[in-house]
């Protein structure tokens, strides 16, 4: 399943870098492995989308571990090029 997701810039330039693989989102599309991110940079501060996206595979996700607020999880990402 693709979801279309909102990212801010700073992150999304470390997983342009290939620096960031995880992402922690609240849980409400039942994230699966092998889903597809498709996330839309977005500045917060001008309220507007840069007009940058990019691909990403769910390899893991995380969910239940107390560190976690409820209803989150973390995921484990691969940028497909």
């Amino acid at each position: 399943m693709n979801h279309d997701l909102k990212i801010w810039p700073t992150y999304y330039q470390a997983i342009i870098d290939e620096i960031k693989k995880f992402e922690i989102r609240k849980n409400d599309r039942c994230f699966s492995v092998g889903d597809i991110l498709i996330l839309h940079e977005y500045d917060s501060a001008k309220k507007l989308y840069t007009g940058r996206c990019c691909y990403v595979r769910v390899d893991y996700v995380l969910s239940d571990f107390l560190a976690l607020e409820k209803n989150y999880v973390a995921m484990s990402i691969t940028l497909i090029n």
